[in-house]
């Protein structure tokens, strides 16, 4: 990033320990903090993000060289404003339910699936409009084996029913730089949800935003339940190693994450991981990479079935210049399938026809060089081409799997199984064994697939087996980032050691402890065309729709979206 994107801002070890010190003098009033309190501190934010969104999206598009008019303006108000200003109305209506009966209310009721777990669903969160305003999609919670209808009550919220006074501690939240809401919305999670106050470290990649964000913080900081602080790794580590930091929360990479737990690469941390004598000795959760796979069923597609689905995977590539731990990096696919190579040369003309981005993340050339097999010798713009790679062997190439290349590249494996049914469950067993991560993956099949039982059968059994704590159906699993009332997080069960995609999650909007996975579901093709593909020309019109939906909930303003997405 240039110097002119950047505050250069840098907070001192001096005001790092000053701010932790205010931050513990306010926690234990902040543990007393009646819910009626914390509901109006929320409103209070969601109206700061109001009056500070345009200077938001301003700022965004300027650092990443999106030009007034484009429709790529849109990514930015999705993934900023209306993904905060959903996330604090959720929040406010799950704290209402808290205040009046004790508990968030559920949208709908829960249910056994066909293995027995229970399930629970977490969209249409019957506010905002959802009805209307995100269908025809729905996504639900499978949980842990041990969750039952009968104690369900009992992973709602337990933060806000335990006896006697609350304690409050003292989070440091290290933001990330690609995607603007996630510093916002995880710092909101630590506080709202799980009672903590929290020191925010930005980002050197787009701590520009600072400003923006002090003012959307302003009622907590006013409050003394929030600060934010600047600078690079030194200002991290001066913060997460204070002695009065209780927990950490680190959105970023897996190496990031090692480094802070572990130290530097070396025999020094080996031998401090086979010991389990982490560096930092303190609570970590956390949201990391991830190989993120899209298996796609082989079958009958229509013509205007494959185009969609085409767009749809390269939109998860195209969005935000391919900056995100959710983009698709491995196309799954059955070699036997006819229509294959018909698909993928659909996918490449999504590519060819989408204009060429500034890949403005650090590092990116070097990476895209590495990934895409580029001659060294080649000479390399800021604008990388969005690059489709068939028929890659991962026993050949194990980097694309075992790492997640954060740039502008898609690899498609190719996999042999004598039956569809067996490409499906060798699809499954590849993810899960052969990719690095478990945040998230997403399933493509034919219109008429789920009409037979037996693959009824066979998807929900995948389903259930995916290994990510976020699976959709048909769709981007990105989608379910900004819905908010989904958990955000990896597939339980990492560790510090073997971390994955991460420790924990966030969002998770009505506070239901004990879930798995959650799966959304859609159907194959839509109507209006979805403002995040890249070949909506109305986007931005249409982002701004629903933040204004948000903002100011009524049936007027739900109208309004609907005709500005039909002109799409």
């Amino acid at each position: 990033m240039s110097s002119a994107q950047s505050t250069e801002k840098h907070t001192s070890t001096e005001q790092v320990c000053r701010f932790l010190e205010e931050l513990d003098r306010a926690k234990r009033r902040y543990a007393e903090t009646s819910v009626r309190r914390r509901i109006l501190l929320a409103e209070r934010c969601a109206e700061e993000v109001a009056e500070a969104a345009p200077e938001w999206v301003d700022l965004a598009c300027r650092a990443k060289a999106i030009p007034p008019g484009s429709p790529q303006r849109a990514e930015e108000v999705f993934a900023g404003p209306v993904a905060t200003m959903r996330y604090l109305r959720l929040l406010a209506h799950a704290l209402r339910g808290i205040e009046t009966r004790g508990l968030p209310r559920l949208p709908g009721k829960a249910y056994r699936a066909a293995d027995g777990r229970l399930c629970v669903p977490l969209l249409p969160t019957g506010v905002l409009y959802d009805r209307l305003a995100l269908f025809p999609f729905k996504v639900t919670a499978r949980m842990r084996e041990g969750v039952r209808q009968e104690n369900l009550n009992d992973y709602l919220a337990p933060q806000y029913r335990t006896a006697g006074p609350r304690l409050a501690k003292t989070v440091a939240v290290l933001g990330a730089g690609n995607v603007s809401a996630i510093p916002l919305t995880d710092a909101f999670t630590k506080l709202f949800q799980e009672g903590s106050v929290v020191l925010l470290k930005m980002s050197p990649v787009n701590d520009y935003l600072g400003p923006v964000f002090e003012r959307v913080l302003k009622p907590l900081v006013d409050e003394g339940y929030l600060r934010i602080i600047y600078g690079g790794s030194d200002v991290g580590a001066a913060a997460v190693h204070h002695r009065l930091v209780d927990e950490v929360h680190i959105t970023g990479s897996v190496h990031s994450h090692d480094a802070l737990v572990w130290g530097p690469p070396g025999a020094e941390r080996d031998q401090r991981k086979s010991a389990n004598r982490p560096v930092l000795e303190k609570p970590i959760t956390s949201e990391l990479g991830n190989v993120s796979p899209w298996i796609f069923l082989p079958g009958e597609y229509s013509r205007r079935q494959l185009t969609f689905q085409a767009e749809n995977i390269a939109a998860s590539v195209v969005n935000n210049v391919s900056f995100n731990c959710v983009a698709t990096k491995v196309l799954i696919t059955w070699k036997r399938w006819p229509l294959r190579s018909q698909f993928l040369d659909l996918i490449d003309a999504v590519f060819l026809r989408t204009s060429k981005r500034r890949s403005y993340y650090p590092g990116a050339v070097q990476r895209y060089r590495r990934f895409a097999e580029v001659d060294p010798a080649a000479e390399l713009s800021e604008f990388l081409p969005w690059t489709l790679l068939r028929d890659v062997k991962p026993d050949e190439k194990p980097q694309f799997f075992s790492e997640e290349s954060f740039v502008c590249v898609l690899v498609e494996v190719a996999l042999d199984a004598s039956t569809p049914e067996d490409f499906f469950r060798s699809a499954v067993a590849f993810a899960n064994k052969r990719l690095s991560g478990t945040l998230c993956a997403a399933v493509t099949h034919p219109a008429g697939f789920r009409s037979r039982l037996s693959h009824e059968r066979l998807l929900q059994t995948c389903l259930g087996e995916l290994q990510y704590g976020a699976v959709a159906v048909n769709h981007w699993p990105g989608l379910m980032y900004a819905m908010m009332s989904p958990p955000w997080g990896g597939f339980p069960g990492s560790s510090l050691a073997d971390a994955q995609s991460g420790i924990g999650a966030v969002h998770n909007t009505f506070m239901l402890e004990g879930i798995e996975k959650a799966v959304l579901e859609g159907p194959l093709t839509m109507f209006p065309k979805p403002p995040w593909f890249p070949s909506h020309s109305h986007a931005e019109r249409v982002a701004w729709s629903y933040f204004q939906l948000y903002h100011r909930p009524s049936w007027t303003n739900a109208v309004k979206l609907l005709f500005a997405s039909l002109r799409g």
